[in-house]
């Protein structure tokens, strides 16, 4: 054994590991205290750095500027709009929304066939999104059978003074058409027109429309798909500048797209910014239609050429006749009629048996192309034949409307029958020599009848048949003005005119006076109208203001010959104080039309102006049953009148079953119909 290790001494190292786990603690400790303490110097660090940055932020503020703020979000995402045929262009939507994806931007693929633009549409003002329309041409320049509402929902919408020419501002939307230029006159005509509405209703374009062409030979690009590729790459660059803020500058110099300002660079404001408020109005070339063709121009000529004033009943027959049955179809507010008489619109037929007048009112929309003449000297048909085709086009109207979203199935089933019968639609319905025998073949059809007439023929008017309501047409109460206004061919006009009023308060039925106000024409003469509705007494007088439809050669009527809701109101006001036995019952302020009525349909201080159309079946058969002998009064088929309708409510004749009205109502926007 080697004898130096007899001098190692192993106490230490043995009193070590005895007490280790106290050594293995301190280290812990030490660690843990220093983990601690780096806590806290950092945790101050960051507090006098927040401190360092709130200061520096307050000055900011201080100085009128920040320079921290949250990322504006200029492009919210993009919808991709398409009515497709065979495939192409759903193709196309669903390519164009993988190379939005590729930006980043959330995307959605909507078919027109789906899409409600009644309901959604105007959401897209500030929604901040990008929408895109991919539309196909179809047979004789028809759209596509997916896009056909849509289609028919925009065009009319851009004709409809109801919406007007800001309608879709603030909406940013491109459109790219299909179509082949083999059929020339009708190539891409959809993908026009869609451009063209949406820009008639204020959205903003923000690329020219692209065109695919089927045809080979011509197209740009050698196909369809060519001609979409190198649109889809425009779209996207354009929709990455407007993610980043970017928009076209122009100087207001713009035509067919082509900007001619040199401030290249700038930014445009956001539609609706209080500093684009201030400017002038849109430049009508810089929103110009892209390549519009003289088909088109001309087409919005002619809606601009339309008679200077209709009245408001018949306003809907400009845009399209339809657009009432379409309506409450969807259970929506009907017209004026509908809120002071109960008649459900999508039920009612507009026709008549005489296109002939002796009237060329001043505010005729019909621009006098119907003919004129004080006798019946024409070719007539049968009334049998008139109400089986009369019927027949009101059906067909409504089957248009089959699987429209919106639509609801019980309304559309309804619209297959025919309840009521308006004949107004043009001309002097009286004047057709076999007027009872239509009416009872309205009636024996379980249709209410409501008859207008111009007060010119007062032994027709004597000789007529008991109708659900017998209207006159009251344009002015002096002889002066009533040739001013109706300009009549008959030269007794003034007695004839006296003559209907007094036949009129020989029917035992209910009859109404329909006072059109023109302002600087007939609004002054109350008196002489007070003395008018004593020779008549009418159970109703509907007072409306006439509507402005753009100039026309046959009236030098002007948007300065329209009153305000207010000044009808007024008007009806100080005529009531000149009529003891009226009051006012009813208003329709979408309509600009206010109802007085008589006293007598006032009971236990509730208004009856509505109609009990069952009861009038009954009443109606009982007097042919008894040949005319057992007669019957406008109180018998009386109904009460809700409380929406009547004159100062809240709704201002908006019926609360109206889907609209529940809407606006929970945002207390109960403006009307």
């Amino acid at each position: 054994m080697d004898p130096s290790l007899d001098t190692w001494d192993f106490s230490p190292l043995i009193s070590l590991w005895i007490h280790r786990f106290y050594i293995y603690w301190g280290f812990a400790f030490g660690i843990s205290l220093w983990i601690c303490f780096q806590i806290v110097i950092r945790k101050q660090d960051k507090t006098s750095q927040e401190k360092s940055l709130s200061k520096a932020t307050r000055d900011l503020v201080t100085n009128g500027y920040i320079s921290l703020q949250e990322k504006e979000v200029f492009v919210s995402g993009v919808k991709i709009f398409y009515g497709s045929q065979t495939g192409t262009a759903k193709g196309f939507a669903t390519i164009l929304a993988e190379a939005v994806t590729c930006l980043g931007l959330p995307v959605a693929i909507i078919n027109l066939k789906e899409y409600d633009p009644d309901d959604h549409l105007v959401e897209e003002v500030t929604s901040k999104s990008v929408c895109a329309f991919l539309v196909a041409t179809y047979t004789d320049g028809r759209p596509t059978e997916s896009a056909e509402w849509f289609c028919k929902w925009l065009e009319e919408a851009s004709i409809d003074f109801r919406f007007g020419q800001t309608y879709l501002k603030g909406m940013r939307y491109a459109v790219f058409g299909l179509g082949n230029s083999a059929y020339a006159s009708h190539f891409n005509k959809i993908g026009k027109n869609v451009d063209k509405w949406l820009w008639m209703l204020g959205a903003h374009r923000v690329m020219t429309r692209g065109e695919g062409d089927c045809n080979v030979v011509k197209s740009k690009h050698g196909s369809i798909e060519g001609d979409f590729r190198a649109w889809k790459t425009k779209f996207i660059s354009r929709l990455r500048a407007l993610s980043k803020g970017e928009k076209k500058s122009c100087g207001g110099n713009c035509k067919k797209g082509r900007c001619k300002s040199s401030q290249h660079g700038s930014e445009e404001m956001e539609p609706g910014s209080p500093a684009q408020d201030g400017l002038h109005q849109r430049d009508t070339e810089e929103e110009e239609p892209f390549a519009s063709t003289s088909e088109e121009e001309s087409s919005i000529e002619d809606h601009q050429s339309l008679s200077s004033v209709v009245d408001v009943e018949d306003l809907g027959k400009i845009m399209n006749h339809v657009k009432k049955e379409k309506s409450m179809l969807r259970g929506r507010g009907g017209c004026y009629k509908h809120t002071f008489y109960g008649i459900e619109s999508h039920r009612c037929m507009e026709t008549t048996p005489s296109l002939a007048c002796a009237n060329k009112c001043v505010f005729c929309w019909r621009h006098h192309t119907n003919p004129v003449g004080t006798e019946w000297r024409w070719k007539m048909d049968q009334p049998e034949m008139i109400l089986k085709e009369a019927i027949e086009n009101h059906q067909s109207m409504i089957k248009q409307f089959k699987g429209v979203p919106g639509v609801k199935e019980e309304r559309f089933e309804e619209g297959m029958t025919v309840k009521h019968c308006a004949l107004s639609l043009v001309g002097e319905p009286i004047m057709y020599p076999e007027i009872n025998r239509f009416l009872k073949l309205l009636h024996e059809c379980k249709i209410s009848s409501f008859l207008v007439t111009n007060a010119q023929f007062p032994v027709e008017i004597k000789n007529l048949k008991p109708v659900t309501q017998l209207y006159v047409s009251v344009d002015a109460s002096t002889k002066d003005s009533l040739k001013k206004i109706d300009r009549p061919l008959f030269k007794d006009f003034w007695q004839r005119f006296l003559d209907s009023l007094k036949a009129l308060a020989a029917k035992q039925q209910r009859t109404v006076y329909r006072l059109t106000l023109v302002k600087a024409w007939n609004v002054d003469e109350l008196q002489a109208y007070a003395e008018l509705v004593s020779l008549g007494s009418p159970d109703f007088i509907e007072v409306k203001g006439v509507t402005y439809c753009g100039e026309s050669s046959a009236s030098s009527l002007t948007m300065a010959n329209v009153p305000w809701h207010e000044e009808v109101v007024r008007f009806v006001h100080e005529l009531v104080d000149l009529i003891p036995n009226y009051e006012i019952a009813c208003e329709h302020e979408h309509s600009n039309c206010l109802l007085i009525a008589h006293k007598k349909f006032k009971i236990d201080r509730e208004w009856w102006t509505w109609i009990n159309y069952n009861r009038f079946q009954e009443l109606i058969q009982e007097y042919e049953d008894s040949g005319g002998s057992k007669t019957f009064s406008a109180e018998d088929y009386m109904a009460k009148t809700p409380h929406w309708a009547l004159f100062g409510a809240s709704e201002r004749g908006f019926d609360p079953k109206d889907t609209r009205y529940q809407r606006k109502n929970k945002s207390k926007d109960i403006s009307g119909c």
